[in-house]
């Protein structure tokens, strides 16, 4: 283990993909088609396959964009400021009245749980007008940061801020319509006896870009966010490929648009028969310690399935611990690319060390690679290999997740 996974491969990766050459790794930019390359070779070093009927790491898809020109919404006679308004369109131009339409309307009222709602609504396909209590402003603002109003291929979606539900509304939405290309990276490492069971190790490798300088700096590396998890997962290919102990088919995904809603991992769901997928290990920001210190990291939705517990059982008698997630209010089992899997059943979980209450520098210019632990990071990696081998070799099989209670 000591000779396939080590710190200075760690600093390796972890440098290039956080590199200021990178420009950020934001989604349609050269930044971004750089890292992909580099993690294709970085596969092909590997002796990784590519998937079936492609000729290359590459899993390219058409994503349509949007931008707003024009919109109008009025609820309950009261005209929403732009400010307090933001638009998903798959369509260039529609508008609803309640007079003659029956648009699903849904009020999501202050405590409620806005980010599971806004992410359930998202990955519905329905059009949908969303009315959230304006204290959920700063939730919004944080939406529209991610420029997840840029998208939307399934159904209109309008999310407007106003203290009550919406008894009457009117909607008018002009829209700008492009289609761009989007890229996963792909790499598969054949089962033995089990190749039609997969196991998947992910990880996202889009981040913010560029933003407004602050000293100087502004670039958004996304050292821990999510380069750590990549470089996890280039780490894992490696390392699996070498010992070659897996009974079933093990994918290597690196996804884009996390940052943006999940589009990468969302259409990479739909190219599996989800009951052939045994397990997801996708890992995000793991460069810093845990709030338990050293050798440790939590798993988003410890309790929906017996997934964790199986990965701390082969960790027995190590000093390594897995934990359930300290951070419930945060969401984060829905929030990664580990959901959509989830949502069809797949035991599909989220290892991460981010200290999401106090994390100091996510989503900043200053998560680069100098604020990482990499010999901390470096044992992480050790232990997600060492824990998953029940589940490679086809000798344990985590629960499935209750859809129903994820409705």
């Amino acid at each position: 283990m000591n000779d396939m996974i080590k710190e200075e491969e760690i600093r390796r990766i972890i440098g290039f993909l956080a590199s200021d050459s990178m420009h950020g790794r934001k989604i349609f930019t050269p930044g971004i088609e750089k890292s992909a390359a580099f993690i294709a070779e970085e596969f092909k070093k590997a002796g990784l396959e590519t998937l079936k009927g492609n000729s290359e790491f590459l899993q390219t898809f058409q994503m349509q964009r949007s931008e707003t020109i024009e919109s109008s919404v009025t609820i309950n006679q009261q005209k929403i400021d732009q400010h307090d308004l933001l638009v998903f369109a798959s369509a260039a131009k529609f508008s609803w009245n309640a007079a003659k339409d029956s648009v699903e309307t849904i009020f999501v009222k202050a405590g409620e749980n806005f980010i599971r709602t806004i992410f359930q609504i998202a990955q519905g396909g329905k059009h949908v007008l969303i009315v959230a209590d304006t204290s959920f402003r700063r939730s919004v603002n944080r939406l529209r940061s991610f420029s997840l109003q840029r998208f939307s291929d399934r159904g209109n979606i309008v999310l407007a801020l106003h203290p009550e539900p919406a008894k009457t509304y009117s909607v008018q939405v002009t829209s700008k319509l492009f289609l761009s290309s989007l890229s996963n990276v792909v790499g598969v490492l054949p089962g033995k006896s089990l190749q039609d069971e997969y196991v998947i190790f992910s990880a996202h490798y889009d981040h913010l870009g560029i933003g407004k300088p602050v000293e100087g700096d502004s670039i958004f590396n996304g050292a821990n966010d999510d380069a750590s998890g990549v470089t996890a997962v280039l780490s894992l290919a490696g390392y699996f490929s070498k010992t070659r102990e897996n009974e079933r088919t093990l994918l290597f995904v690196a996804f884009t648009a996390e940052e943006s809603g999940g589009y990468g991992s969302r259409y990479f769901s739909e190219q599996f028969d989800p009951l052939k997928v045994k397990a997801m290990f996708n890992v995000e920001m793991i460069g810093t310690g845990s709030k338990w210190g050293m050798n440790s990291a939590y798993i988003s939705g410890f309790e929906k399935t017996d997934f964790g517990k199986l990965l701390q059982e082969n960790l027995s008698g190590s000093i390594f611990t897995f934990y359930p997630d300290p951070y419930p209010d945060q969401e984060l089992f829905y929030r990664s690319d580990n959901a959509t899997l989830a949502r069809l059943g797949v035991p599909a979980h989220t290892i991460s060390t981010s200290k999401m209450d106090s994390e100091p520098y996510y989503h900043t210019v200053n998560d680069e690679v100098e604020t990482l632990d990499l010999k901390n990071m470096t044992e992480i990696i050790k232990a997600i290999a060492i824990s998953s081998r029940g589940i490679v070799s086809g000798k344990q099989t985590p629960g499935r997740v209750k859809v129903e209670e994820l409705r």
